[in-house]
């Protein structure tokens, strides 16, 4: 899925436009306009989405879909499904900084990425599974449950995949993480009953 990734006031999105700080390393945009044509349905679907700082994630404010050929799925059409282009744009609105150096420019979490569907570069990946990397893994627990926290998707799934852990393993880690400080302003309530 392509997914075209701007500012609210319509600038293409960069690790620039990420200057709110979350957890201990990380940068979000305030919010953001997702947009993506679906060439096999015919829909054109456009969500803008801001960070709600007491959900700690993006909350979807507006959803726009319409048909961009007369051959349009209608049921579909009625039925848009904001999660996919959500996913996908999340990583475009999040950064963080490489290198301790005081020159160090910020990156975007996209700009990570190097696998189809996956977010963290596989030697990241495979770096902070062995042992006696704590720090290193703290971080990219930080950034795996940003980007799922934020974009409303199961922390511990995504954790799990991305690292080729036990979902057991991505708990415990998370929990250790957030002991550290690593996720404050990140809430996820993906697996949480509901609040009254």
């Amino acid at each position: 899925m392509t997914v075209d990734v701007q500012t609210l006031d319509g600038k293409p999105m960069s690790a620039d436009s990420a200057v709110r700080p979350v957890g201990s390393a990380l940068r979000i945009a305030p919010g953001f306009i997702a947009s993506s044509v679906d060439d096999s349905t015919g829909i054109a679907t456009t969500i803008e989405a801001q960070y709600d700082e007491d959900r700690g994630r993006y909350v979807v404010r507006s959803i726009l879909s319409r048909a961009v050929r007369d051959d349009f799925d209608e049921v579909k059409l009625k039925h848009a499904a904001p999660q996919a282009i959500l996913q996908v744009a999340v990583p475009h609105c999040v950064a963080l900084l490489l290198d301790e150096d005081p020159d160090a420019q910020w990156t975007s979490v996209s700009d990570l990425t190097q696998g189809e569907g996956a977010i963290v570069p596989e030697w990241m990946a495979s770096a902070v599974v062995k042992r006696g990397m704590k720090e290193e893994r703290w971080e990219v627990i930080e950034i795996l449950y940003g980007i799922a926290a934020l974009a409303d998707l199961p922390p511990v799934k995504l954790i799990a995949r991305e690292l080729s852990v036990p979902e057991r393993t991505a708990s415990d880690w998370i929990q250790k993480a957030r002991a550290s400080g690593r996720l404050v302003g990140i809430a996820s309530n993906v697996g949480r009953p509901a609040v009254t």
